[in-house]
């Protein structure tokens, strides 16, 4: 009789053991995917949609949106586990944290450097080599813009990091310096340009053309990358496709409709109607989904380029770049 006692309650510890896993696992599962992004530059008008249209949502998914003010926040966030999925973090900032030693993995290319540097269209800045000793706003250190920036005028016109100031912001604050001439020229998105409406500006070179001229190819190089923790991954790779899928979804959704990409702005960014209207009618210059081939090898090179300027450190960790969700989203419909 002590036998079966015995063995009726360890049936019964094991079973108490089974639900208390199960219910580990489902209430690990019920937790929302927390997406984090930075709430200026290109990322704002993707992330606005992506919430107020609920493509993720559609997909069965269950998410959080942290908003950023600084550029290099969702990358710190990323680290310190305050989020889980950064679908616009810097690319060169993604770079140097991975490089510490920080669990992450780059799942997309997403934001194609759609930046030009400009000045005042009265300034005696004539040219790029004109740059040498003055004042630049771009994004701050840290940030892809930032990094581009260095890169492209260290290596087409011998300008090192030394040799001028950047003075950072965000794209509304750059634009304000400009008018009120507290930097000599700027390095701007598009989208920026087609705002201003108190400042004539005159084109100095694209980022895209310059780094075309710098790499002697016709690759286009990103500022914005999609990272996610390696151990979220891990845990919902099925999740991560969906994502990526709701993602893709977003992006052929704002290319047709750009009148509602517009009224999205004006209700949750407070932007004019002039001022979202120019960034609706660049949603597809601006935002990408895609992870191919010819995107890596571009990202690659691009990390490269970064580390033999000086502009960050270390070396990439041979499973940085996951191709697996992307590819799995492929067949999510």
């Amino acid at each position: 009789m002590r036998v079966k006692s015995f063995f009726r309650r360890a049936a019964l510890f094991t079973a108490v053991a089974v639900s208390a896993t199960i219910g580990t696992v489902e209430t690990a599962q019920a937790e929302p995917m927390r997406i984090g992004y930075w709430t200026s530059g290109v990322s704002l008008g993707f992330g606005a949609v992506l919430e107020a249209q609920k493509f993720l949502q559609q997909r069965g998914l269950d998410v959080t949106f942290i908003r950023f003010s600084d550029v290099n926040a969702p990358n710190r966030a990323l680290a310190a586990n305050a989020i889980d999925f950064a679908f616009a973090a810097p690319a060169a900032a993604v770079f140097s944290t991975a490089a510490e030693g920080v669990p992450l993995k780059i799942v997309l290319a997403t934001q194609p450097a759609d930046v030009e540097f400009v000045a005042a269209e009265d300034s005696p800045i004539k040219s790029l080599a004109d740059l040498r000793g003055k004042k630049v706003g771009m994004s701050p250190p840290g940030s892809s813009v930032a990094a581009i920036a260095t890169a492209v005028l260290q290596g087409n016109e011998g300008i090192k990091a030394a040799d001028f100031s950047i003075v950072p912001g965000n794209e509304g604050r750059l634009a304000q310096f400009l008018v009120q001439k507290q930097v000599d020229a700027a390095a701007l998105r598009s989208v920026t340009i087609a705002q201003l409406k108190e400042l004539k500006v005159k084109r100095l070179g694209s980022f895209g053309g310059e780094w075309k001229k710098l790499t002697k190819s016709d690759a286009t190089p990103y500022i914005g990358v999609s990272a996610i923790r390696a151990d979220y991954l891990a845990q919902h790779p099925q999740d991560v496709a969906k994502l990526i899928a709701g993602m893709r979804t977003a992006l052929q959704w704002g290319a047709t409709h750009q009148n509602d990409v517009a009224a999205i702005l004006q209700k949750s960014a407070n932007l004019p109607a002039d001022d979202a209207q120019a960034y609706a009618a660049r949603w597809s210059d601006i935002n990408r989904v895609t992870f191919e081939p010819i995107d890596l090898e571009t990202l690659k090179r691009e990390h490269q380029i970064f580390v033999d300027g000086g502009v960050i450190k270390g070396t990439l960790p041979a499973d940085l770049f996951d191709t697996g969700p992307y590819a799995a989203s492929k067949s999510i419909q």
